[in-house]
């Protein structure tokens, strides 16, 4: 039976101008149309329970990344119409075919074998699983929709591809056809109230583990993550209006695997705010052996394993006002934290990270 949490509903906290969110929260499957199938009937435990933190947080502007893709956008409006019985109304979506799953027809690992998930252009065991979506309060200009993700990884500005022995590790064939994005890079326009706009540059970047030596997925991650400091420096063109970085970029700027120098470099800029979210939990759960602020964590992954690390970021540029932010991780006493179950993981080991912006 669904657990239902509407006690905690009732009294949604008030939001500023825009309220922007970005939830890695566990909406992806092992086939297509699972996911459709079990939000549809609602009797999905860890689902409800992701509900109920949407439903609290209430943001204008939600981005969901981990989001089984599907054409019609079925299991995006199927969600959109459950949050509406207990939280806001969305009755604006976006979504496209991700690269997550989309197969590439090489052997991309080199293990001798071609088509299973890590032979996609961007992991995933079928096309579109993973992908990101967005759901919205306020109009989304669609037709405006700048999609970067075809953007061929090799020539990203200063890429750095993988090498075994001095050798590169993919093909010519491969290098031709690896596009940077290993799941999505959007920028997409929203008009706010006031007939302004509001430029999301939304990426969730692979897991910079999981590969060998040549370091395949460390370096992708990086440059995945160097994309939008160019598009804010107009490589790729005019730079957005109103931007602001909405991404998992599964990369902590002081613990974990993968180029963290670089992350703590991208929340340095100086045309970057970084809202510091935080929450209680975080810090109540803090592993000792790292040295970041526990307080700023996203993910409560095993301690034993890569630990609790900042993977989600909301990253406005110097032209909005920061008046409000946080992570949705209630301390152990907080009766919020029922919500998140006894494990603290009842909607997904990642916490939804929301920012309050004007202008």
């Amino acid at each position: 039976m669904a657990v239902t949490f509407g006690l905690w509903l009732i009294a949604a906290p008030a939001f500023a101008d825009v309220r922007v969110a970005l939830f890695v929260a566990p909406f992806t499957r092992d086939g297509p149309g699972l996911l459709l199938r079990d939000i549809d009937r609602g009797d999905t435990d860890q689902i409800s329970a992701a509900i109920a933190v949407i439903s609290h947080i209430a943001p204008d502007i939600l981005v969901l990344s981990d989001f089984d893709f599907d054409a019609g956008g079925a299991a995006l409006q199927s969600l959109a119409a459950r949050i509406a019985q207990t939280g806001p109304t969305y009755p604006y979506w976006f979504s496209r075919m991700p690269n997550s799953g989309r197969q590439s027809g090489f052997d991309v690992n080199g293990d001798g074998y071609l088509g299973d998930a890590v032979d996609a252009w961007g992991y995933g065991r079928f096309l579109g699983q993973g992908g990101v979506a967005i759901l919205s309060r306020f109009p989304i200009a669609e037709s405006e929709v700048r999609d970067l993700s075809d953007l061929i990884w090799q020539d990203l500005p200063g890429a750095t591809l993988p090498e075994t022995d001095g050798a590169p590790f993919y093909s010519a064939d491969i290098r031709a056809r690896m596009p940077l994005s290993s799941t999505v890079h959007w920028i997409v326009p929203v008009t706010t109230p006031d007939d302004g706009t509001i430029s999301l540059l939304v990426h969730h970047a692979t897991t910079p583990v999981f590969d060998g030596p040549e370091d395949r997925n460390g370096l992708r991650n990086r440059d995945e993550n160097r994309l939008w400091p160019m598009v804010l420096e107009g490589v790729f063109g005019p730079p957005p209006v109103n931007a602001v970085i909405v991404a998992n970029t599964n990369l902590d700027p002081a613990d974990g695997d993968g180029r963290s120098d670089h992350m703590a470099s991208l929340l340095a800029r100086s045309d970057l705010i970084d809202p510091l979210p935080s929450s209680a939990g975080g810090l109540a759960a803090a592993n000792p052996d790292h040295v970041g602020d526990p307080a700023l964590d996203t993910v409560d992954w095993p301690n034993d394993g890569p630990g609790n690390l900042r993977v989600s970021y909301v990253l406005p540029t110097t032209v909005w006002k920061v008046t409000g932010a946080g992570v949705f991780w209630p301390a152990p006493d907080d009766p919020l934290a029922q919500v998140l179950g006894a494990d603290g993981l009842a909607a997904g080991a990642h916490r939804l990270v929301w920012v309050d912006l004007r202008r």
